[in-house]
């Protein structure tokens, strides 16, 4: 093998030692009589030192000709020193070329010469090697890690549902059309009628991590046409009230989690990601509008509340609640999909809610309606027709419990968890309206 140690596993219990490291050149110092080389691998930087009277003259003549992003492989020994950068250093027995890097370079993988966010997307594999930019994902797979940790630990069983549909998950959405053979298809905006249709089956509390497509011809900062969505389900519940409840605990959990584990990559983004305080504040649509009203901007009551009423709803709760995260519920009816249920005595208000960290969206969710009469027609309510929803209205006429859930939008959560200006920032190959490669 060409490596034993990252760099990081590098410690003073080695010194001495014989090992082998392996990466990419960082940086090459010729200062006559001793070169200096650091490689850098997936968990950081590692020096090596070659002394002209310590060294094979084939390494010390190789050295200065190596050039920046060249892919390395380096035997030596260990050497623990102050004198050097990190603390240590390795004198190399063998350094042996594995792969040249062209020149120039598409963009400066250090960071000192900045680079448009389209062009890093389009070189995306060398972006990643800027040690900020591979935090960003370090941290998505602890998060991801965390999310499912906490699923199991409180009795959640993981699905996979179809991401070939035969009909949309709810209406005004657009949606992807797709052939299928001799029929038509789109691809799934959401799991939603799926993962309702598993409460009837007896799994109680199901979950799912999985792209989700959704064809709106936005061109934000966050939003993708193509995202990963962590979305839950749960049987026998009383109100909505559980389901915030769990997803508040579930969201502390996860960015707890990225504290604990995740240090070196905060400090990299120079970050001070804050423990979550619970239960969250909860806010209701009147009180948001009021909240919105005296800030200067008028909702009509039963509009949804737009992206710059969220941002000034943001700053309202971090300013007068230091709350970066709170609930909105008490939704109108109207705003809200047909699979919501509505308030027996206020039918005008359903048992949604939306939570918001630092002004975005980041889940939508509420108690589902369970009733097959009721839901038939609060799909009729919406426009469209029973008959298209014939596949999952059957799951309700034979024993469906009361249930709710939610769908937490993956790359909003570490967008706003890491304070990120724009939502490309946290997936590897962002799909928006323009993007398609790489």
């Amino acid at each position: 093998m060409y490596r034993t140690h990252y760099s990081n596993q590098i410690t003073e219990e080695l010194n001495g030692r014989k090992v082998k490291v392996a990466g990419w050149v960082w940086e090459v110092k010729d200062l006559g009589g001793i070169k200096f080389l650091w490689i850098r691998d997936r968990e950081g930087i590692v020096q090596i030192t070659a002394p002209k009277k310590r060294v094979k003259p084939g390494i010390f003549n190789l050295m200065p000709k190596l050039n920046a992003e060249d892919v390395v492989a380096v035997e030596g020994i260990v050497n623990f020193t102050p004198k050097a950068k990190l603390g240590f250093e390795i004198l190399p027995e063998t350094l042996e070329v594995l792969s040249r890097a062209e020149s120039p370079l598409p963009l400066d993988p250090t960071g000192k010469v900045k680079a448009e966010l389209d062009t890093r997307l389009d070189n995306r594999f060398m972006d990643l090697r800027n040690p900020e930019v591979m935090a960003i994902f370090k941290i998505r797979s602890t998060a991801l890690r965390a999310v499912r940790d906490f699923f199991h630990m409180n009795g959640f069983i993981e699905i996979h549902t179809p991401k070939i549909i035969a009909t949309a998950t709810e209406g005004g959405t657009e949606l992807f059309p797709m052939k299928y053979f001799e029929k038509n298809a789109f691809l799934a905006q959401s799991p939603q009628l799926y993962k309702q249709m598993m409460m009837a089956s007896g799994l109680d509390r199901v979950y799912e991590i999985a792209p989700i497509f959704r064809a709106e011809e936005h061109n934000t900062t966050r939003h993708l046409n193509e995202a990963w969505s962590i979305d839950a389900e749960m049987a026998f519940i009383e109100n909505e009230e559980e389901v915030m409840r769990f997803l508040e605990r579930l969201v502390a959990y996860t960015i707890n989690y990225v504290r604990e584990h995740n240090a070196k990559e905060l400090e990299a983004l120079s970050l001070n990601l804050e423990e979550p305080k619970l239960p969250f504040p909860r806010l209701s649509y009147d009180g948001a509008l009021d909240i919105l009203n005296d800030l200067g901007k008028e909702v009509p009551w039963g509009e949804d509340i737009d992206t710059e009423g969220e941002r000034l709803l943001g700053r309202y709760m971090l300013e007068n609640e230091n709350a970066p995260l709170y609930f909105l519920y008490r939704y109108p009816s109207e705003v809200k999909p047909f699979y919501i249920m509505k308030y027996g005595d206020e039918p005008e208000i359903c048992r949604a809610f939306d939570l918001e960290y630092y002004g975005v969206e980041i889940t939508s969710g509420g108690q589902r309606e369970h009733r097959t009469d009721v839901l038939e027609e609060q799909i009729r309510e919406k426009g469209l027709s029973p008959e298209s929803f014939e596949f999952y209205l059957k799951t309700f006429r034979y024993g469906m419990p009361p249930h709710g859930g939610f769908g937490l939008g993956a790359e909003r959560l570490i967008k706003q968890m890491l304070d990120l200006n724009n939502i490309r920032e946290v997936i590897l190959f962002p799909r928006d309206r323009k993007r398609l490669t790489p």
